[in-house]
């Protein structure tokens, strides 16, 4: 890995908040590095409030928005709540259906089947609507490029509100309503919420024309706060917000469905590290595996018996991907030996076979061996699909727009996207996408980078200095987990490899004969040569805590060693 410490920071705006907060200078620097020079900022930093959230009228078409819903519920129209099948679409319909449910009971949901219909707005959903008397569809989490889609459904009576945040094309859908802070016309101030935020901004804003005050809409925040950490936006602004005040929800009064997911968990507080790692891989798993309609069913359940229920499927549903993903993997890295195309500048595989619900998962997994852009395809219908994953610094989306000649649809963000083609294009797509990465991928870009904030002493990992640190969460995009680096570190005489095939290194550590601290280095058990002997050697971490026989103590996390 790269190690890169972060650029050094005006040092006047550090001992303005030294002097202004009453902090150590390292947690200062910290904050300078995030933007925050002044106790208001900080003040905001570190206790977000619900009442800086933007005006939702801000958003471009809101009011449209509003009003064509208020109509509907005036004339008791039937409203089809339609999302897309992972966290950010499940969660966003969970959000509307419940909210609209609390106006009217002439509400549904829909949820497109990945292998049946795919990505997006469809017409089997359209046709659901028409065949079911829907006069109104609210699209979350995507639409705005379903431009045939929304007119076909507009040509036969059925009125679009599209709730998105991925990029638009060069025209719009002739929608009643597109909310999308990215669209070039919208001037609304933070432009990086994920499809579960633009539709909480539209249900505030239609409550706000009822009287709602922003703390009746609290409980919905759990679901947004999972949405901000599985769509891995960044976690500032408004998602910090958003996130700060959802996780606090979910320790204090989670919904049934996720009380049923997190049972099992043996922790006293939840953090967003939880929802990305434990809850939304699970709730992904039901449409990778069997039907979004399952992780609807789950966020919308208000009988803890019956949440548990449907837990405990979704449960067998994220082991059978676990053990498709593990496979495909395999034959995937075993596909690329084969080829000879270990030393490419992308990474282009496909079988008919693979399981289209885990593709995106696989293309993650291959970056961890061959880090660069991964396109991962199967078959799907008559045509192939892929799911595209990045890496630091590269532009997967502008690149398939160069491609966009052999492609039949995509879309997607920067780091992550997803497109179809015709099979008899697959070569020479490959082979374009290739050539786009090789001439555009910078040559330092292709070696994982470890992005430091700051090189300190072992003596300065105290509990008063987590307990700040910790502080900074909620953590993400453009807030991660402060990483340290620290020289001239030894082994006191306790490392050792454990885990499967002695994966992962355990060891304790100690600095100019200060006291030990202990520290865990998960992927690290090869460098166990690097630490023996008493040799000195510089260690990459952040600080965590262990729990262990009810005993809580400070631990490094280790993220890469070095001679």
């Amino acid at each position: 890995m790269r190690w890169t410490l972060k650029p050094s920071v005006d040092e006047h705006k550090v001992q303005h908040l030294v002097d202004a907060l009453a902090v150590d200078r390292s947690i200062a620097h910290l904050l300078v590095q995030r933007g925050i020079e002044t106790f208001e900022e900080a003040k905001a930093f570190f206790r977000p409030q619900i009442e800086d959230l933007h005006n939702p009228f801000l958003m471009k078409d809101m009011d449209k928005a509003v009003e064509r819903i208020e109509r509907a519920l005036a004339t008791n129209e039937r409203i089809l709540v339609y999302g897309d099948y992972d966290v950010d679409g499940t969660t966003s319909v969970a959000l509307m259906a419940t909210y609209l449910e609390t106006k009217t009971d002439q509400i549904a949901t829909y949820i497109p089947d990945r292998f049946e219909e795919g990505y997006g707005v469809s017409y089997k959903g359209i046709d659901y609507a028409i065949d079911n008397d829907f006069t109104l569809i609210i699209a979350l989490d995507c639409g705005v490029k379903a431009i045939d889609k929304v007119q076909y459904a507009k040509d036969n009576g059925v009125d679009f509100i599209i709730c998105d945040h991925h990029r638009p094309g060069d025209k719009l859908p002739q929608a009643v309503a597109v909310l999308d802070p990215k669209r070039a016309d919208c001037t609304y101030p933070f432009k990086e919420l994920c499809g579960c935020g633009v539709g909480f901004k539209l249900i505030h804003a239609l409550g706000h024309n009822q009287g709602e005050s922003l703390k009746d809409f609290l409980p919905y925040l759990d679901l947004v706060a999972t949405a901000i950490g599985a769509d891995i936006v960044p976690i500032v602004g408004e998602n910090r917000i958003l996130a700060y005040h959802g996780v606090r929800v979910m320790n204090a009064s989670p919904r049934p469905g996720f009380q049923a997911l997190i049972k099992n968990i043996k922790k006293t507080t939840l953090t967003i590290a939880d929802v990305v790692f434990v809850i939304a891989p699970r709730i992904n798993a039901a449409g990778r595996m069997k039907h979004g309609n399952y992780a609807v069913s789950l966020l919308k359940e208000s009988n803890i018996t019956q949440a548990e229920l449907v837990a405990q499927e979704i449960e067998s549903f994220n082991t059978t991907r676990r053990a498709l993903d593990q496979n495909i993997t395999k034959e995937a890295l075993a596909q690329i030996e084969e080829l000879n195309e270990t030393e490419c500048s992308s990474t282009v595989v496909y079988d008919s076979s693979w399981n289209k619900g885990v593709i995106g998962i696989v293309a993650s997994r291959l970056i961890e061996t061959y880090y660069r852009p991964t396109l991962v395809f199967t078959k799907s219908g008559d045509l192939l699909t892929a799911s595209a994953r990045s890496v630091r610094g590269f532009d997967v989306y502008e690149a398939l727009q160069n491609c966009s000649k052999y492609i039949e649809q995509f879309g997607g963000h920067k780091y992550a996207a997803g497109l179809s083609i015709k099979e008899e294009n697959y070569r020479a797509f490959k082979q374009a996408f290739e050539n786009e990465v090789d001439k555009t991928l910078a040559v330092h870009l292709r070696t994982p980078e470890l992005l430091i904030d700051a090189e300190i002493q072992l003596s300065a990992v105290t509990p008063k200095f987590y307990r700040i640190l910790k502080q900074f969460a909620p953590f993400g995009p453009q807030n991660m987990t402060p990483v340290f680096m620290t020289s001239d570190v030894v082994d006191t005489g306790y490392a050792k490899c454990v885990g499967e095939e002695d994966k992962h290194l355990k060891i304790s550590l100690a600095q100019h004969n200060g006291e030990p601290i202990d520290g865990i280095g998960f992927g690290l058990g090869d460098k166990l040569p690097y630490v023996a002997n008493k040799s000195t050697f510089s260690i990459a971490y952040a600080i965590d805590e262990n729990q262990w026989n009810g005993r809580i103590s400070l631990q490094l996390k280790l993220k890469d060693i070095k001679q």
